[in-house]
């Protein structure tokens, strides 16, 4: 059976989305060098789309693309001697049982392997995380520059000058010891939250989320808990992640379209997920100090225990907002403190904060910002000013979904 070209393009997007990672690590491994690997990596993709169509797409496709990328990998290593000088090995053994851990298999995947290397310490942490979300998971700069709220161009530089300073300083890229890594667990903890956050919310697209890259953070959280199962912000981390989750299934209705929290069915809400959740939150927060995701993973207990909407303890809510922004200045919880007063408060205090962001030149084409902004004047009654801004929220959104519920809004407002 001859396999058409968009076919051919479909599955290579799938094993983009499903094996990148697991390819890119595996290919570390022998390349020695991260930007041969991840160029050999983008050849091994490029061949799928000549090789598939003519013979079929493989029974295992990640197995397919790693076996071509490493092969090019060991061509090219051979092929040049300077490459062999050019940084020392990402990983000395390639082999599962790596001898830096002791021989006890402490890293169980290769992703997590990687992405504990590129969170060196040498490097600043923004470009730890957007490396390691390049690399490692397969990120566009558009999808990371989104979720750092900085321009495309802004991103690449970051990226360049990160991998730059790799060659040119010979950072010795290779699995952390125990003692290592303490230094390195806030930035992973930063990809991993950022890689399930890009996943939970697609950025772009006709799907409100990315389920394959939800499921990759997700795992990569469980990982770290595994790894570090004394870190209180790993148990944190992991579930707030599994709190979240837990919703996934009531975001949207059966026709796709896009449900607010306070509207949706809580009995489509993922129990166990919801219960593991809650011991981890609740072992987290008996290790202080408690950090951020200790009480970003507080906030998502407290709306789990609420059975209706109408039962949240926004109070509890902005308490834990306020410690949160004390310890996390982010513009972006800032916005999200909001959202809390105008439940706990009333809109109109929501509103006299979310003015005072709107001159945050960080959160300029924010659309969250705008769509909150344009939430609290529809909910004060203010109309045409909420008309306004809800159209201003949408010329910055590119997830469809979420774009169909600003145009609902807005058919709405006109309708007065």
């Amino acid at each position: 059976m001859t396999l058409t070209p968009a076919e051919v393009a479909s599955a290579i997007e799938q094993a983009h989305h499903q094996e990148w990672a697991y390819v890119l690590a595996a290919t570390a491994r022998v390349a020695a060098d991260l930007d041969l690997a991840e160029d050999c990596v983008q050849d091994a993709y490029a061949k799928a789309l000549v090789h598939w169509q003519a013979e079929g797409i493989p029974r295992r496709p990640g197995a397919w693309l790693t076996t071509v990328a490493t092969r090019r990998a060991l061509e090219q290593r051979r092929r040049s001697a300077v490459l062999e000088r050019k940084l020392p090995l990402l990983v000395p053994d390639p082999v599962d049982n790596d001898p830096q851990d002791g021989g006890t298999g402490m890293f169980p995947d290769d992703r997590l392997r990687l992405v504990f290397t590129c969170c060196h310490p040498a490097l600043s942490q923004e470009s730890q995380v957007a490396l390691t979300l390049k690399l490692v998971c397969g990120l566009s700069s558009a999808e990371i520059a989104k979720a750092f709220l900085v321009k495309e161009a802004t991103l690449q530089a970051r990226i360049t000058r990160a991998k730059q300073k790799i060659a040119k300083t010979r950072i010795p890229y290779h699995v952390p010891r125990v003692g290592e890594l303490p230094e390195r667990i806030d930035a992973v903890l930063d990809v991993v939250h950022l890689v399930y956050s890009v996943g939970s919310t697609a950025k772009f697209g006709d799907q409100l989320s990315r389920p394959d890259l939800a499921r990759r953070g997700l795992d990569l959280a469980r990982m770290v808990h595994l790894l570090l199962p004394d870190s209180a912000e790993a148990s944190a981390l992991l579930g707030h992640l599994l709190l979240t989750q837990s919703r996934e299934a009531a975001r949207v209705d059966d026709a796709g379209r896009l449900v607010l929290m306070q509207d949706q069915d809580r009995s489509q809400w993922d129990g166990e997920l919801i219960a593991e959740g809650l011991e981890l939150v609740e072992v987290a927060l008996g290790q202080p100090p408690v950090g951020r995701f200790g009480l970003l993973a507080a906030i998502g207990a407290v709306h789990a225990e609420a059975r209706r909407w109408e039962e949240t303890d926004w109070d509890q809510i902005l308490g834990l907002y306020d410690l949160l922004l004390a310890r996390w200045p982010s513009p972006v919880v800032a916005l999200n403190r909001a959202v809390a007063v105008s439940y706990a408060d009333s809109p109109e205090a929501a509103l006299e904060v979310v003015r005072e962001l709107i001159e945050d030149p960080a959160l300029a084409t924010y659309p969250y910002l705008a769509a909150t902004h344009a939430d609290l004047l529809r909910r004060t009654g203010q109309w045409q000013a909420a008309l306004t801004a809800y159209e201003e929220a949408l010329t910055f959104t590119d997830n469809a979904v979420e774009a169909a519920y600003l145009n609902q809004r807005l058919d709405e407002l006109r309708s007065r």
